[in-house]
């Protein structure tokens, strides 16, 4: 495959805070100040509402309405009866926010959460910690199914699957980044706040994220802290980060093990560069992408989002002899490491460049592709992307996303370049929290 120039950048992938989706690109840590108003009806905040609760939404939050006015609860389960604290809104709104704040009539399926920060006013980190772990699966697959229903005009219905390496939903998250307080503690944020809460454990961060000390040293001048417990070094590292100016955030380099079956590959990325969170993610991901793909020595293979090379290393090999894997990546630190991790592939090229430029210039030149990976933050890859993919006439895309929403949106925009949704598949690598990862195959709709 012959390709284009490169020019151009993609945001940098950073590492989250606890229950936010580490992929693609970083939130604000732990949640995001609320939207102020200039003008608007009186507030609602601190009303208290009895109210049923209806289904669970997009977001971590359930469906409620009173006396006309749509509630977006947490800490709630559908069918449940509650009184719902607003948190956010003003009359006159299209919704309000509000937690749940006492059950009267509880679900079957709603568990004392394990961990104390998991309630209103406190760490917005997880959604469903008050949620059975099977029940919090349905959940995510009731909302997967309503996003392609309504963005996609499609009828889904997959099972969201467990990936392997967590305890019972707890101590899995290998990155993560603790905001700090005046006083120099590292804590967790409220749900959509910058307000800092102290915590002495995070439930879902690995024993070696909390193990590190970093909720018992004092932080003195920097805004955060990231942590990231990888599998080189053998002790975790810690990122101060004292601000926008102040680091170049990356954090240095740290090196990742990753399997297919007998397969096992080496990574190097940054430590606050984008990988997966949960340490089953990687391996399980690559897996199912290459078995779904079904890349034969001879192809040639975009690997489009590419990061540093998770899948990009393991699609080299499959399409040798004589097949070819371009990768793209905007985060030109991560193709520094990509590059690295694929150095003794002579069939791998790389492109620090914005995926849109790059797909439009092989488009451009009437180059084709038989395969495509696509892996995009968590917007999606767009429409405009979608169409220069078709573009291309790749024989099967997968596309992997932490959106379901966004995944919709891109799958419609296929469907009208001819590529149909051929299977779906969904994956719990963010339990205790609304995340989900889906992966999808796209298939000429000829076939």
């Amino acid at each position: 495959m012959t390709t284009g120039p490169t020019s151009g950048g993609r945001r940098s992938r950073t590492g989250t805070p606890p229950g936010d989706a580490p992929r693609r690109t970083s939130p604000a840590p732990h949640g995001r100040r609320p939207r102020e108003k200039a003008a608007g009806g009186e507030s609602l905040v601190g009303s208290e509402w009895t109210v049923e609760v209806g289904p669970i939404a997009h977001g971590g939050h359930c469906v409620a309405r009173h006396e006309g006015q749509v509630l977006f609860v947490r800490h709630a389960l559908p069918g449940e009866t509650v009184v719902a604290r607003v948190t956010e809104g003003r009359v006159g709104d299209r919704f309000v926010r509000a937690d749940a704040v006492s059950v009267l009539s509880a679900s079957p399926e709603r568990v004392t959460p394990p961990c104390p920060y998991a309630a209103p006013g406190l760490c917005g980190g997880c959604d469903f910690q008050h949620v059975s772990l099977p029940y919090q699966r349905q959940l995510k697959a009731s909302v997967v199914r309503e996003q392609f229903s309504r963005l996609a005009g499609l009828d889904v219905d997959p099972a969201v699957r467990a990936v392997p390496g967590d305890t019972d939903g707890l101590r899995w998250r290998t990155r993560v980044e603790f905001a700090v307080d005046q006083d120099g503690r590292a804590g967790l944020r409220a749900h959509r706040s910058r307000a800092i809460i102290p915590v002495d454990d995070c439930l879902i961060a690995t024993h070696g994220v909390i193990d590190s000390g970093v909720l018992d040293t004092e932080w003195t001048g920097v805004e955060s802290v990231d942590v990231v417990d990888a599998a080189h070094p053998e002790e975790p590292v810690l990122v101060p980060v004292p601000g926008p100016e102040g680091s170049d955030g990356s954090g240095g380099l740290v090196g990742e093990l990753v399997t297919d079956g007998d397969w096992s590959g080496e990574y190097v990325v940054a430590a606050r560069g984008f990988w997966q969170v949960h340490p089953g993610a990687a391996s399980t991901f690559l897996s199912r992408v290459t078995a779904l793909l079904g890349a034969e020595p001879g192809d040639r293979v975009l690997d489009l989002y590419a990061g540093s090379g998770l899948f990009t290393v393991r699609l080299g090999e499959l399409v040798a002899p004589g097949g070819f894997v371009l990768g793209v990546e905007g985060d030109a630190r991560a193709v520094d490491n990509g590059t690295r991790n694929t150095e003794h592939l002579d069939n791998v090229e790389w492109r620090a460049n914005r995926v849109d430029r790059e797909v439009r210039s092989l488009v451009d030149q009437q180059i084709t592709a038989d395969l495509v990976v696509l892996d995009p933050p968590r917007t999606g890859a767009g429409k405009d992307v979608m169409a220069l993919v078709a573009a291309l006439g790749p024989r099967r895309v997968v596309y992997v996303a932490c959106d379901p929403a966004a995944l919709a949106r891109d799958v419609r925009a296929a469907s009208e370049h001819g590529y149909r949704l051929a299977s779906l598949e969904a994956w719990d690598a963010f339990p205790m929290t609304h995340h989900v990862e889906s992966i999808a195959v796209l298939e000429p709709a000829s076939e």
